[in-house]
C-alpha cells in the first residue's frame, strides 16, 4: 500500500510541504484546513502540475478529516501568528487550543501515525500535542531545529565560500532567537573545524545572524514569513520516517536527562527511521554551549507552565 503523509494548515507553509512532497513521487498527499476551498485550490494546483513534475501521486485537498484517515505521518502546521495587542498568553491558548483539537482529529483517523510539529511556538506546542495524543514521546517530533540548522549551514557557505554540502553543523536547543543554540565546537566543512575556516568574530556574527534567521526574512517581505526553507526542512524529516532513513536530525524531542534537561522538548541529535525517533544523542559539547541548552530547557518548561489547560 502507497505511503499517505497530512499536511494540517494549508497556509503558504503547508502548500509548499504538499507540493515538495507530492513531488517525491512515493506517498500520497493529503492538504487539509478548516477554510473552504483552500486546501482544494492548492491541491488541484499542485496535481495539475504532475504532468511536467512526472509524479503520479494522489493530491487532496479537503475540510474533512475522514479524508486523512490512515496517514502514516501527520504535519501540524495550523496555528495563528502573533497579531498586535497580543500577548503570549493569548498566542499560546489560541494555539494550544487549535493543536489540541487538531491532534486529537489527526489520532482518531490515524492512531499509528508519526506527528511531526511545525506550530509555533513550536517547543510548547510539542508538549501540547504529546498530551493531546496520548502517544508515546518516539511519535512526537519537533521541527525547529530542522529550519535553524539550515540556515546556519546556508550562512557558513556563505561566509567560507565553501559548498553548502559540505557543512556538518547544527542548531540545538530551543526555536526561538533567545533559546537556539547554533554548535560551533565541532561545526566542520568538509571536516575541517569551523575555527580553523573563520574568525572568532565571523563566527559570532555567523551565530546572531542565525538566530535571526527568521526576522531577517520577515523584515524584507514586510508582509509575510519564510515558507520555503521550513518546508524543505520539514520533508526531510517525513523522508526518514517513511523510507526507514536512519537519519540523524537535529530535532526536538522531550529529553530525558541529557546535558541534563528532563522533562522538555529541546533540541537534539536524533536517530529518525521508521516508528519516528529510534535513539537520542548527546554529544559532547563546549561548557557554554552545553549551559545554553539547559537554559532552553529551562524556557520551554516555563513556557508549558503558561500554557493554558
Amino acid at each position: 500500500m502507497r505511503k499517505k503523509v497530512t499536511f494540517v494548515g494549508a497556509g503558504n507553509t503547508g502548500g509548499a510541504m504538499a507540493q515538495m512532497m507530492a513531488a517525491r513521487g512515493y506517498a500520497d498527499v493529503v492538504l487539509i484546513d478548516i477554510v473552504e476551498g483552500l486546501p482544494q485550490g492548492k491541491g488541484l494546483d499542485i496535481a495539475e502540475s504532475a504532468p511536467w513534475t512526472g509524479f503520479s501521486t494522489t493530491v487532496t485537498g479537503t475540510n474533512k478529516w475522514e479524508d486523512t484517515a490512515n496517514s502514516d505521518v501527520v504535519v501540524i502546521t495550523s496555528g495563528v501568528a502573533r497579531r498586535p495587542g497580543m500577548t503570549r498568553e493569548d498566542l499560546l491558548g489560541t494555539n494550544a487550543g487549535i493543536v489540541r483539537s487538531v491532534v486529537t482529529n489527526a489520532v482518531t483517523h490515524s492512531p499509528d501515525a508519526v506527528l511531526i510539529i511545525f506550530a509555533n511556538p513550536m517547543d510548547a506546542m510539542c508538549h501540547v500535542a504529546l498530551t493531546a495524543s496520548g502517544f508515546p514521546k518516539e511519535r512526537v517530533i519537533g521541527q525547529g531545529g530542522m529550519l535553524d540548522s539550515a540556515r546556519y549551514r546556508a550562512f557558513i557557505a556563505m561566509e567560507t565560500g565553501a559548498s553548502v554540502k559540505d557543512v556538518c553543523a547544527w542548531v540545538l536547543g530551543g526555536h526561538t532567537e533567545a533559546t537556539m543554540v547554533p554548535i560551533v565546537s565541532n561545526a566542520t566543512v568538509g571536516g575541517v573545524p569551523l575555527s580553523m575556516l573563520l574568525t572568532q568574530a565571523k563566527i559570532d556574527e555567523v551565530v546572531a545572524r542565525t538566530k535571526r534567521g527568521g526576522a531577517e526574512i520577515v523584515d524584507l517581505l514586510k508582509t509575510g514569513s519564510a515558507f520555503i526553507a521550513p518546508a524543505a526542512a520539514t520533508i526531510e524529516m517525513v523522508d526518514a520516517v517513511l523510507l526507514d532513513e536512519q537519519r540523524i536530525l537535529p530535532c526536538a524531542t522531550l529529553l530525558d536527562g541529557q546535558w541534563g534537561v528532563t522533562g522538555g522538548y529541546v533540541g537534539a541529535p536524533l536517530l529518525v527511521g521508521a516508528g519516528g525517533i529510534q535513539k537520542v544523542y548527546a554529544p559532547p559539547l563546549a561548557d557554554n554551549e552545553v549551559e545554553a541548552i539547559r537554559e532552553a530547557g529551562k524556557a520551554v518548561l516555563e513556557l508549558v507552565a503558561a500554557t493554558p489547560k
